[in-house]
Formats: structure tokens, C-alpha cells, sequence
């Protein structure tokens, strides 16, 4: 497909990209937004902590979850306020 004339192809080579990158879709898991509202009800309790202790704080409170990805919804524009 082109777009203003150029292709995929052409375009991924000049910004120096995969072209992979353009056809990823990303698969949200089922506990998403679960998951981002107990960040936000943490992070609203606890304004001053940082991701690493809202992780610790989740974990306490049974989930199982990796410092990595509450980091991603940490940094997500939407996540936290």
C-alpha cells in the first residue's frame, strides 16, 4: 500500500526500520485493565512511590507481576495521572 506515493518498503528503508514494525499488533492480555486500575488506586494512595514499590505493594497484595511490565503501564500516557 502507498501512501503519498512511496511504499512500505521504500519508507521503512529511509527511517531505517523493519519493516516487521510497521504489521505488529500489539495483544493486550485479559488482565490489562485490572491490572492498570489497581496501579492507578496505588499510585493515587501512595502519590510520592515509584513503579518498583507500587510493584512491591502489588505483589503484597497477591498479584503476580513483573517490575518490567508495570514499568510499561507506569509510562503508558493514559496509565497514571
Amino acid at each position: 500500500m502507498a501512501v503519498l506515493g512511496v511504499s512500505e518498503r521504500r519508507a521503512c528503508r529511509v527511517l531505517g526500520q523493519p519493516r516487521s514494525v510497521q504489521r505488529y499488533v500489539a495483544c493486550p492480555r485479559a488482565d490489562e485493565d485490572a491490572l492498570t486500575a489497581a496501579i492507578i488506586g496505588l499510585a493515587s494512595t501512595y502519590g510520592r512511590y515509584g513503579y518498583r514499590r507500587i510493584t512491591a505493594l502489588l505483589r503484597q497484595t497477591g498479584w503476580m507481576v513483573n517490575a518490567k511490565r508495570v514499568e510499561r503501564i507506569w509510562r503508558r500516557p493514559s496509565a497514571v495521572c
